[in-house]
């Protein structure tokens, strides 16, 4: 069983723990589209920000006021920005159809709103990301074109910024339009953006397992979008892994435990890929890549029934060389992320993934590691 709940520390205003299976609440309220949702929630945002400027907008914070702050932080180092607290009951999100799992529609649904979607609502949106989540030919043309030895982060930041063509929010921004209008083109960017992500990426996949084949399809690989599917369940059968209930569910939760981005005036398309080229780093995104290089690596001298002597021998090796634990050591965490607990319950409950020798070893590190970075000094 997976929960929600937000929780106050000293050190972070937040901390994001994980989610219920979803039950069907207030099945027979209106449906509203996440766009009316959205016109009802970002207004009350608008006014609360401006009875902000006309309340305080004079009061002084250290030397700055706060009307500058406001404007763009004129100097003061700090950072303006709203806590999100969550209601600590239980919240519920929907699954996909036949799955137990939340998907990443119903916390995108939740993170923009603030509100919890109905089942219906969350099928609508499925619904549409995947009438839009196919390429068109210029985009298909581009990854085709690139050479699959290229690293995926870099084919998959130049696919999406090439989308940035056919921005609403360019070309609205280009005529002219209210800042208070800003929000209706970048969402309109944005969600034309997640709907064909699972396209991009599973394209990318292929031409990589396939060189030479770049965009064919051998009977395994289907990059057509099913319009009944879920982002996820498209995405893998693009990856040509379909009937795979458990990859399934699994990349739903994990993708629904992680963040959207976004920044400045730059169109999503730009923002987006402007984020995956610094994910592209082994710091962030690609820690995912060496955590897994890392642990392989640890494997192979351990085995595939390790004691703890033999793994936190291996540990003192990889910090004694100068090397990080990849994974561990975070700036600002000092407790083990819910992210990663979440995933590993998930884990923990599939036969087949618990009996796996690299899980085992994955959960076997996350109780060993602590105690090995405390002594060290970390």
């Amino acid at each position: 069983m997976l929960r929600l709940a937000a929780r106050t520390t000293p050190r972070a205003s937040k901390t994001l723990v994980p989610f219920t299976r979803y039950a069907s609440t207030n099945a027979k309220s209106t449906l509203k589209s996440l766009r009316e949702t959205l016109a009802e929630v970002i207004p009350e945002k608008q006014n609360q920000l401006k009875q902000l400027r006309a309340e305080h907008g004079q009061a002084v914070l250290g030397d700055v006021k706060v009307e500058n702050i406001i404007g763009g932080m004129r100097g003061l180092k700090a950072m303006l920005w709203e806590a999100s607290v969550l209601d600590p009951n239980e919240k519920v999100l929907a699954p996909a159809q036949g799955g137990k799992e939340i998907i990443p529609e119903s916390m995108l649904w939740l993170l923009l709103t603030g509100k919890i979607p109905s089942e219906a609502q969350v099928r609508a949106l499925s619904k549409e990301f995947a009438e839009n989540g196919t390429l068109d030919d210029k985009t298909v043309k581009l990854i085709d074109g690139l050479d699959p030895s290229m690293h995926p982060m870099t084919q998959f930041g130049i696919a999406v910024a090439s989308l940035n063509m056919n921005s609403k929010f360019a070309a609205a921004y280009e005529r002219g339009i209210k800042k208070t209008e800003y929000w209706t083109y970048v969402l309109e960017d944005s969600l034309d953006l997640i709907a064909k992500l699972p396209s991009i990426a599973a394209r990318i996949y292929y031409n990589i397992k396939n060189p030479g084949k770049a965009g064919s399809s051998d009977g395994a690989y289907s990059l057509a979008v099913n319009p009944k599917l879920d982002l996820v369940g498209n995405y893998v059968e693009q990856l040509g892994l379909g009937g795979n209930d458990s990859l399934t569910e699994y990349l739903r939760l994990y993708i629904a435990l992680h963040d959207l981005v976004g920044s400045a005036l730059s169109d999503p398309y730009l923002s987006y890929s402007a984020a995956l080229f610094g994910l592209a780093g082994p710091l962030h995104g690609l820690a995912n890549q060496e955590v897994l290089r890392w642990i392989l690596a640890m494997q192979k001298t351990v085995g595939d029934n390790a004691s703890p002597e033999k793994i936190k021998e291996y540990l003192w090796s990889t910090l004694n060389s100068g090397q990080v634990v990849p994974g561990y050591g975070h700036g600002v965490l000092r407790s083990p992320d819910p992210r990663f607990i979440a995933l590993q319950q998930f884990c923990d409950a599939r036969p087949e993934l618990s009996s796996s020798a690299v899980i085992r070893l994955v959960k076997q590190v996350s109780e060993i590691a602590p105690g090995v970075l405390k002594e060290h000094g970390k």
